[in-house]
């Protein structure tokens, strides 16, 4: 008999939300699986245990890869839900086109389950600091965007060293900020606070100001002689790193950057905006210095038994098969650091982001990060070569709301110039498992 898709009512869906073998897909967008009420529903978030599949994935070719990565397997029970009928049951249909032969369908999300208080929803804990493309356009054609209660904000594409990324195309009304404004090519850490300040003030910055900070992806090749010219999306987030450092209250960064913005169909400007600078900005930096680890605290944090050192490098990194970078001669790792493998080089984060640049389920980050003995029980400092991934990977630490995270900001660049300092090659044990 050829397989058919049912509808499943609540009743019944409460009966199974726990059960492994019945995969609940959620197919809105991530920023309403996140947490933001995109469709006037009472409560923000998704279903407990739903995984996140957005609709829009069906026009990528690819689409069943992401499935796979998600460890939805075809003897699984499929249940499919979203905003709306029509999009749930083409989800639902291309599941059964793809061979999963148990697929349901539930129709009832908004004006039932998140109506209804006592049944469970999770969400991302600082859902509101990631921001969707229409968040932003909301912001800068003068509306009043959900959870924004300010009057000065300033859009920001970042880059490194490649105007030619902003000047392409980006955001109406948005400036430019070099990477190169907040940290230092001689060493790649953050400059002093007086640096800091003279760079965000020259962009109409105060510690009052919000700032949305998005990057572009531009496939990154390391044949390049400044491959991170062509990754402004992770560039994006180190800054924003850098920002909430120094003491700016109120940091967004937009989810997926400019292909967000693009996927949207949202007009795109080719003006070179020019900067206001701020008078002053308005407190003293660093505003939050717990956010920043350096090297003397990073060796006392190896050696307590109540925090770690993340390493959020490749496996050819951290195993030192490759130091990474063409202007680091060193190859190894921090002895002690736990691996929290970013992806294929210095300048991806495949492991953290979906396809389309948005960030990854954050249930999935968490859950690989425990299994590696990443808890939030711990004083954690993320760090990578310079600090961009390192960076990122805080971020989404601290989005889920994380009490103890930091950055190492020297990372292995600062770790490896030090003849003093111990390193490690090849693969431990425990990493070599949780790789097969």
């Amino acid at each position: 008999m050829k397989a058919r898709v049912r509808e499943i009512a609540t009743d019944e869906l409460i009966k199974i939300i726990d059960e492994p073998a019945k995969k609940i897909i959620d197919i809105r967008p991530p920023d309403a699986y996140n947490g933001w009420q995109l469709n006037n529903e009472i409560r923000g978030g998704h279903i407990k245990s739903a995984r996140s599949l957005p609709y829009k994935w069906t026009n990528y070719i690819d689409w069943i890869e992401m499935v796979k990565r998600k460890e939805v397997l075809p003897g699984d029970e499929i249940i499919v839900y979203g905003y709306n009928r029509e999009e749930t049951d083409i989800v639902a249909t291309r599941f059964l086109k793809s061979g999963y032969s148990r697929v349901s369908v539930y129709y009832h999300f908004t004006d039932e389950w998140a109506a209804d208080p006592s049944l469970p929803m999770q969400k991302l804990e600082r859902y509101n600091q990631l921001v969707s493309a229409g968040w932003v356009k909301s912001l800068i054609s003068g509306g009043s965007p959900p959870l924004y209660n300010n009057n000065r904000f300033v859009i920001i594409h970042a880059h490194y060293r490649n105007r030619e990324a902003y000047l392409t195309g980006h955001i109406p009304g948005a400036i430019d900020m070099d990477t190169l404004e907040l940290e230092s090519p001689e060493t790649w850490n953050r400059y002093s606070p007086g640096e800091i300040r003279r760079a965000l003030e020259k962009h109409g910055i105060t510690a009052g100001t919000t700032v949305v900070m998005y990057g572009k992806f531009m496939h990154p090749d390391n044949n390049d002689p400044f491959p991170g010219s062509a990754a402004g999306d992770i560039g994006a987030i180190r800054c924003a790193f850098i920002m909430m450092y120094a003491g700016v209250k109120d940091v967004r960064v937009l989810n997926g950057g400019f292909q967000s913005w693009s996927d949207a169909g949202y007009q795109v400007s080719y003006t070179d905006e020019p900067k206001q600078a701020a008078r002053e900005f308005g407190a003293e930096i660093p505003g939050r210095p717990e956010l920043v680890v350096d090297t003397p605290r990073a060796k006392e944090m190896l050696a307590s038994a109540g925090s770690e050192l993340v390493c959020v490098r490749s496996l050819p990194e951290y195993a030192g098969q490759v130091s990474g970078y063409n202007y680091i001669e060193q190859k190894g790792r921090i002895p002690g650091a736990i691996f929290a493998d970013c992806g294929s080089d210095a300048y991806h984060m495949e492991n953290y982001r979906n396809f389309d640049h948005t960030t990854r389920e954050f249930h999935e980050i968490s859950d690989i990060w425990v299994s590696n003995g990443i808890t939030p029980d711990k004083h954690l400092a993320f760090y990578c070569g310079t600090g961009w991934r390192g960076s990122e990977a805080w971020f989404n630490a601290w989005l889920m709301g994380w009490p103890r995270v930091s950055v190492y900001d020297g990372g292995w660049f600062e770790w490896s110039s030090d003849p003093v300092n111990p390193i490690e090659k090849g693969i431990p044990r425990e990493v070599s498992e949780n790789q097969k």
